[in-house]
């Protein structure tokens, strides 16, 4: 800003005063005299206009008609979410197979279309993302979710993540009941968050019960949990997070296209068609 104005002062200045440094010869202007004023003038001009431009633009920007900055942003997102989804919908399509890998789906496992859901159980918002999808589910049978279960809050996360990865080992139907039942009842407390170093030990058998409810071997599950299928499929969940850049959950792929945070049901149907 303060470059800017020493310039309009220095281009006024050399506007006003600018004929001075053109040499005459006895009073008499020659026609090189006169194209060099010209020019000098010419210049003097195009850096006062430019230096207006530059100092009136952010009063115009945040005084006058702050809309249009919200209207700069959306176009910018609007041209980034087509680049991204455009990369999106080149990447499902070329490796499908590999980005479901060892996930449990829910739904119409042979459904035409395809939404990849990246979530994390102890996240408030993938409930209620939860809550959109099974109203579409319940409404029609062209649909599966592929759970790409996100553990990115530690003792909150990691037992959830494993176990339901692990069911689909036993069973698909009884993955996507346990991934229902950790979505719907509350697996951890607030009395089980103040003592940290029991934390994991109290969502572990939480997290069994609710198998058992499912109708799983928690015997058997608690094995595969730390097994190379439930390793391999959580390495293909944060390989896919880094390549789409997804930073926190939920995040949906509905068939080709990426949708971040928790979308409603009215959308998901739009992206459906």
């Amino acid at each position: 800003m303060i470059w800017t104005i020493l310039i309009l002062i220095l281009a006024i200045a050399l506007y006003m005063f600018g004929y001075k440094l053109v040499k005459h010869d006895n009073k008499k202007a020659s026609v090189m005299d006169i194209i060099m004023h010209k020019g000098i003038n010419v210049i003097a001009i195009i850096l006062i206009a430019g230096s207006v431009c530059r100092l009136w633009t952010p009063v115009y920007l945040v005084h006058t008609n702050p809309a249009i900055l919200q209207e700069m942003v959306q176009n910018m997102q609007a041209q980034q979410e087509k680049v991204k989804n455009k990369e999106v919908r080149k990447y499902v399509k070329n490796h499908l197979n590999d980005m479901i890998g060892h996930a449990p789906i829910a739904g119409n496992v042979d459904a035409k279309n395809t939404i990849f859901l990246w979530s994390d159980y102890s996240c408030p918002y993938c409930r209620r993302v939860h809550a959109e999808l099974a109203r579409v589910m319940a409404e029609r049978d062209d649909v599966r979710i592929v759970l790409k279960n996100f553990s990115i809050h530690g003792a909150l996360s990691d037992a959830p993540a494993k176990a339901v990865i692990a069911a689909k080992i036993q069973d698909n139907a009884k993955a996507a009941a346990l991934d229902k039942l950790l979505m719907d009842k509350e697996y951890y407390t607030q009395d089980d968050m103040k003592d940290q170093a029991k934390l994991p030990e109290r969502i572990h058998a939480s997290v069994m019960k609710l198998a058992k409810e499912a109708g799983l071997d928690t015997k058997q599950l608690e094995k595969d949990m730390e097994g190379d299928i439930v390793k391999a499929e959580l390495q293909n969940v944060r390989e896919l997070a880094q390549r789409f850049e997804i930073s926190g959950t939920p995040y949906l792929i509905i068939n080709d296209r990426a949708f971040p945070g928790a979308i409603p049901y009215a959308q998901i149907v739009d992206a459906l068609k």
